[in-house]
């Protein structure tokens, strides 16, 4: 991705209704790498715990409403949820297959790309804002943005252009925080039981603040810890950047 190229925003369902400052975090982050975001318009979900759920049908009409809006724009599509980049880019063309809409779909999720790729590819620009953070971190990798695009260096390549910022191996860095979309909501005893699993590790570390770079997981582990874990705070990588000094 060039230097000043123009680049859609698209905020998610989170980002839009719960977390509205951590897409203005991520905008701050692609303008200070050169980009030119621009939020997308007429969206609404990916179709994610619809088509988790096994209701593809319903996944379908919910996901061509963001896909047809999505293809009136232009460059790559920077999405700061790895689930949802996940589901665009890896089940839309599935979902979509031998419908009216396939070739579109195919044609959007192409242009799909995770927020940390994006980051991870302009560190120079990162290091040259002079960021400083004295903290001890822990990084959470979310189950799709792992296992179904295969990031793992990239988040990290991102808090390593932090100065001070000490990032803490967790052995459950790579286990599932238990949300799952309707997991969380079919099996909720099971779901906190992995969440605490997480943040025990976390805590073990002398460790005050999470990081991730998924939505879904960090309003899992956000509102565990916010009830039962206190001083930990569950952050997504966008807010660590602006904390550490990124204008």
């Amino acid at each position: 991705m060039s230097l000043s190229e123009s680049v859609t925003l698209f905020a998610t369902c989170i980002g839009d209704l719960v977390t509205p400052e951590t897409v203005e975090d991520a905008e701050r982050a692609l303008q200070v790498c050169g980009c030119n975001p621009t939020p997308a318009t007429g969206t609404t979900c990916c179709g994610q715990p619809a088509f988790n759920a096994g209701f593809h049908r319903q996944a379908r009409a919910v996901a061509r409403v963001t896909a047809r809006a999505l293809s009136k724009t232009r460059g790559p599509i920077v999405v700061p949820a790895g689930s949802c980049a996940a589901m665009m880019y890896r089940h839309w063309p599935e979902l979509f297959a031998g419908d009216r809409d396939e070739q579109l779909v195919r044609a959007v999720a192409r242009r799909v790309v995770e927020f940390t790729a994006v980051l991870a590819a302009h560190c120079d620009e990162l290091r040259a804002a002079n960021l400083h953070l004295s903290r001890r971190v822990g990084y959470h990798d979310s189950c799709h943005m792992l296992r179904e695009l295969g990031l793992s260096a990239e988040p990290r390549a991102v808090l390593g252009c932090i100065d001070g910022l000490e990032l803490v191996p967790l052995s459950s860095a790579e286990r599932c925080c238990g949300f799952g979309g309707t997991f969380a909501v079919r099996y909720p005893e099971v779901s906190v039981a992995m969440a605490d699993s997480k943040l025990d590790d976390v805590v073990a570390e002398g460790i005050d603040m999470l990081v991730s770079a998924d939505s879904g997981c960090i309003m899992q582990l956000g509102s565990r810890a916010a009830r039962a874990y206190a001083g930990l705070r569950v952050v997504h990588i966008a807010t660590v950047l602006r904390e550490a000094g990124l204008r």
